[in-house]
């Protein structure tokens, strides 16, 4: 007999916690006490001592080594060599303090430094190749990660220069007659544009306001330059067998395969190289006497704020710790010397002390206390059960075999047959044992196929047709429509089997048993179960026996007779095998009425 599931009260029971009495509530308070006090002496002690200091000499360091880096990056884009470098690196070092070192890739060869041949560190600061740029550290950088002022042969001449910039001229001049601030500046190329108040660039189109020349038309020095790229970039987009493709004055190819820009890029590289100086590593560090700006340093005053700081926060935090954790620790203890007694039925239980978290923890332990008890009842109540059943036909087959011996008794047909029927009865019973505990073990190996309700139950009531007749039961089947579903068909004809004969069992003459099925669902949307119903019209049960029918071995007739129940397995076993299915079996009944014992089934319909 199974006890009220007391875990589940509890577990109701501690969403009912008052918030102040609530243990996590109690553990976060503290933990945010500790932390506020935590975060307020350190944020004030690095506010009060390091943080400006600190902030103010790594950007500074920052800012330096993007300059350096820019500048080389720069210096490499509009040169063909490294040759002449060293006056850059010299003046740059003593601009920033630094010590900079330059070279190969290879580090065969140093192409410069600042000061005297020093060991370099096992990695590069940098890797200067303004065809490669870092994006972060060159503001120059294009979308394609090259530096804009690597411009090779898109550089114009001096009488195109010329030639532009008059042009440029005279649209500044009607800017400015227009009531607009703005001024000329050049691209790397030396191509000219107009800058319009914030620095917008201003290219005018006929739709401007001033009607001249458009700006963007290509020099004969860009179209010879551009034809070398867009031939370069042929042979690319030949292997990705790709048309040739336009490319717009900001290299951008005018394509919509994703192939085509990289090859572009690439394109665009390879003319490029023999403008630019080669990659090289450039190592930015410290110079051999150390920092030339003042480092940070902690005077005693500030030592001392920060111990004495240190010192409360771990006072509070100790105190804290304590003041939460013993009203805690107490009811554990308890706890533990409970479980570590198990034997000593007096010390199985803990006083519940407190309304919290722990307090329903040690709730549940007593709840698990008794449940552990209960379940050692019920099995020696089963072990006893099992004992019983077995004994009835093996005591029946001895007695049998005795009288044969004795000479009391002849082995005619009608001794063979009792033999036989008390064998197939301690067979089924060990069968049943056998189906419960490969349930139980989950080793029950259901062979799910598509099948029709109504053939199944159709099949059962004709194998229970002539048993029915015989004790003058009426046996009928009805369903709603043609209900299919996903199951064994096997397991589930013996679950219907074992609900029929214990309906058949206990219904008398002039009764009736009826087996019913019919899709169930919410209204207006797709079934998703099956409910199958077994009825009848027998002696039915008491409203105090009715959670124990699925219990194992549970007979309504105390006295377990032969002639008026099973072995008690019958009705366990169709528990079981509706957990295996994913369903549920319940029963409901009135005495002296009937009983309806009904198998909800999830559908697993099959969609062609």
């Amino acid at each position: 007999m199974r006890g009220p599931d007391r875990t589940a009260v509890a577990g109701a029971g501690m969403r009912r916690v008052r918030p102040h009495r609530s243990l996590l509530v109690r553990m976060l308070a503290a933990s945010v006490l500790i932390a506020v006090c935590s975060v307020a002496a350190t944020a004030w002690l690095a506010a009060r001592t390091t943080a400006h200091a600190i902030r103010q000499e790594q950007g500074q360091v920052l800012t330096d080594d993007t300059t350096v880096y820019d500048t080389l990056v720069g210096y490499a884009a509009t040169h063909p060599g490294w040759d002449g470098v060293d006056r850059t690196v010299r003046d740059l070092a003593q601009r920033t303090g630094r010590r900079i070192t330059l070279t190969t890739q290879d580090r065969a060869r140093t192409l410069a430094r600042s000061g005297a041949a020093a060991a370099l560190p096992a990695r590069e600061s940098a890797v200067v190749d303004p065809l490669h740029v870092d994006a972060g550290l060159d503001r120059h950088a294009t979308d394609d990660r090259i530096d804009s002022r690597a411009v090779g042969p898109y550089r114009l001449t001096a009488p195109e220069r010329r030639q532009l910039d008059g042009e440029v001229t005279k649209i500044l001049g009607c800017l400015r007659d227009s009531g607009l601030a703005a001024r000329i500046d050049h691209q790397a190329s030396g191509r000219p544009y107009v800058v319009i108040g914030g620095g917008n660039l201003f290219a005018p189109k006929g739709s401007q306001p001033c009607e001249v020349p458009r700006l963007d038309k290509p020099t004969p020095t860009e179209r010879k330059a551009f034809a070398q790229l867009g031939a370069l970039a042929a042979d690319c987009l030949g292997r990705h067998s790709l048309r040739e493709v336009a490319i717009g004055s900001d290299f951008a190819a005018v394509s919509t395969s994703a192939t085509a820009q990289p090859c572009v890029d690439s394109a665009r590289r390879e003319q490029l190289a023999a403008y630019v100086a080669a990659p090289a590593l450039l190592f930015i560090t410290d110079p051999p006497d150390g920092p030339t700006r003042t480092v940070f340093a902690l005077s005693p005053a500030n030592t001392a704020r920060i111990a004495g700081a240190a010192g409360l926060v771990l006072l509070l935090t100790v105190s804290v710790t304590v003041l939460v954790g013993t009203p805690l620790v107490r009811p554990l203890r308890a706890l533990a010397a409970a479980a570590l007694h198990p034997t000593t039925e007096g010390q199985l239980r803990v006083p519940v002390t407190t309304h919290d978290e722990i307090g329903y923890l040690a709730a549940a332990f007593n709840d698990l206390t008794e449940r552990r008890a209960l379940m050692e009842e019920q099995r020696k109540t089963m072990v006893s059960d099992v004992a019983h059943e077995l004994r009835t036909p093996l005591s029946n087959i001895r007695s049998w075999l005795e009288a044969g011996q004795d000479g009391i008794a002849v082995p005619d047909q009608a001794f063979m047959n009792s033999l036989l029927a008390e064998a197939l009865q301690l067979q089924h019973i060990i069968d049943d044992l056998q189906d419960l505990a490969a349930a139980d073990a989950g080793a029950l190996r259901l062979h799910p196929e598509p099948l029709y309700v109504r053939d199944l139950l159709d099949h059962v009531a004709g194998a229970h047709r002539a048993r029915a007749d015989a004790a003058g039961i009426r046996l009928d089947v009805h369903t709603e429509g043609d209900p299919a579903l996903t199951a064994d068909p096997i397991r589930l004809r013996q679950a219907v089997t074992n609900l029929v004969s214990n309906s058949l069992r206990h219904t008398l003459a002039g009764g009736s048993v009826t087996l019913r099925a019919a899709p169930a669902g919410q209204e207006g949307k797709e079934a998703e179960t099956v409910v199958i119903e077994v009825a009848d019209t027998g002696t039915g049960i008491a409203p105090e026996d009715q959670p124990l029918v699925f219990e194992r071995f549970w007979r309504a007739e105390r006295s377990r007779s032969r002639q008026t129940g099973g072995s008690g397995l019958g009705l366990a076993i169709v528990r079981q095998l509706m957990e295996a299915h994913g369903g549920t079996a319940t029963a409901r009944s009135s005495p002296g009425i009937g009983s309806v014992f009904t198998l909800q089934l999830p559908i697993d319909r099959l969609r062609g």
